[in-house]
């Protein structure tokens, strides 16, 4: 029979170092591991919720897209409501001077006075929305808000000054709606 060799106690420390340094590599490699995991876990989660988060501003940007297109659609719509309603005052006021120029004791006297009351009521009514009505008799001619018809010769008034208005003018907000057709002294 053999005899069986004793081991040398530097293998056996050897062997079992060995061992050590293999497992606390291998438990450091699961750790690794199990962070590397964790941390995708983590990252899968937070692109997760800002895809919701993205999805969730759009849906809003395009809820504000159709909220703003639906107030200036009522914007152009309903734009002149207010003026529609003042004009109303001034349809009224026609209709009663029409009424009263057809009763059998209507005057002449009357019916101008009704004319002239509604033509105050309509002017009110323009100066309201920023139009203003241009009566440049007697002023000199200025070709951007008067348009000349004809020109007459009179020595006694200022030569290029407006002598009649046949037509008024209009402004909006001080931008010319139409010029007014005057006379011009020449």
């Amino acid at each position: 029979m053999t005899k069986k060799k004793p081991e040398n106690k530097d293998q056996k420390k050897f062997s079992k170092k060995e061992d050590i340094e293999a497992a606390i590599k291998a438990a450091s490699q699961t750790s690794q591991k199990d962070d590397l995991q964790e941390q995708l876990a983590q990252a899968q989660q937070s692109a997760k919720d800002n895809w919701d988060k993205l999805l969730r501003s759009q849906a809003e940007m395009e809820n504000l897209k159709r909220r703003n297109a639906k107030d200036v659609e009522n914007a152009h719509k309903f734009a002149l409501d207010g003026f529609v309603k003042a004009l109303l005052e001034v349809k009224d006021s026609l209709s009663m001077g029409i009424k009263t120029a057809q009763e059998e004791k209507a005057t002449v006297k009357h019916i101008v006075e009704g004319l002239e009351m509604t033509d105050k009521v309509f002017l009110s009514t323009l100066e309201k929305f920023g139009v203003e009505m241009i009566n440049p008799e007697g002023e000199p001619f200025n070709p951007e808000l008067h348009e000349a018809v004809t020109m007459v010769p009179m020595p006694d008034k200022n030569s290029n000054s407006v002598l009649e208005v046949v037509q008024f003018g209009f402004t909006l907000n001080n931008r010319l709606v139409r010029p007014a057709m005057v006379v011009v002294v020449q």
